[in-house]
């Protein structure tokens, strides 16, 4: 068996990749960045010639700009919409026995302060969450045309290997280089805002769980428990034997886009998926494990 990892250089490809390895599945890496191979998801011609060639048994399209900034607009609907459609539609005629996931995000959905589920109604909140709703429903037209496609929902996870602007990587750095002795602040927005601090190891998991079955094709794929950012700053100023509002600054003028971001993970729960690292374990590795590799 082979499969194909679009946007394979971020943590939860490289998860992924592992994961597929150990079940003995060829793995083909595709990514802007790394050492890694180079097809240029927003050029239809370029996968179609690519998804002909190695006929993969699965495609993971991972691929995009985890920001909700305006200013990446384009870059998002070039990569996550227009990928969609190049892969997808290259499937259709190229490779139809191929499965394919896409990703998506609890950001696309109305947040009313309540678990989500992939049941939920949209909303186009922001740029990041017009390229996943698109992704969503193109995912369900072709799967009309009988492609196997599965989306699964991603809510907030992290590892050692987050890329250094995600917050829990950039709270991670400060705490080791204070326990080291340096004298940092660590600037924040509000520290009362709850999301999930799931391991992307635990993650990716559920998402070949989610692929190896074919009767559900969209789920939301998270823990369902929610901590605030205060939780996460205890957890690690507490490994490092500090308190943390010392070195903690607050940002007045901060706005949050939500006050939770919570996941309703039944239905993958009900495939026989489970988080296995709780969220004291998460903190743990992203201090004694910054060089995670």
């Amino acid at each position: 068996m082979k499969a194909i990892i679009f946007g394979a250089n971020g943590q939860d490809g490289f998860y992924l990749s592992n994961l597929l390895k150990a079940e003995n599945i060829e793995v083909l890496e595709v990514s802007r960045g790394g050492n890694m191979l180079r097809v240029d998801i927003t050029n239809y011609e370029a996968i179609k010639q690519f998804i002909a060639q190695e006929q993969p048994t699965y495609i993971f399209h991972l691929a995009a700009n985890s920001t909700t900034r305006h200013d990446a607009l384009f870059e998002n609907h070039a990569t996550i919409s227009t990928g969609t459609l190049n892969i997808l539609e290259a499937v259709k005629t190229q490779s139809p026995h191929t499965k394919v996931f896409i990703s998506g995000s609890g950001l696309q959905f109305i947040n009313k302060e309540a678990p989500i589920k992939e049941t939920d109604e949209f909303e186009a909140r922001d740029a990041y969450s017009i390229a996943r709703i698109q992704s969503a429903f193109a995912a369900r037209y072709y799967r009309i045309l009988g492609i196997k496609v599965y989306v699964g929902y991603f809510f907030n996870h992290d590892s050692p290997r987050r890329a250094k602007r995600h917050v829990a990587q950039m709270i991670a750095a400060d705490v080791l280089a204070i326990a080291n002795g340096e004298n940092r602040i660590i600037e924040i927005g509000d520290p009362t805002v709850k999301k999930e601090w799931t391991y992307a190891g635990d993650v990716v998991k559920a998402i070949w769980t989610l692929v190896q079955q074919d009767a559900i094709f969209e789920a939301t794929l998270g823990s369902g428990i929610g901590y605030s950012i205060q939780d996460y700053l205890e957890g690690c100023f507490k490994l490092i034997g500090k308190n943390w509002q010392p070195y903690v600054a607050i940002k007045p003028s901060f706005k949050s886009e939500y006050r939770q971001l919570v996941s309703n993970p039944e239905t993958i729960y009900n495939l026989g998926w489970q988080p296995q690292v709780n969220f004291e374990q998460l903190v743990t590795m992203m201090l004694t494990q910054p060089q995670d590799a």
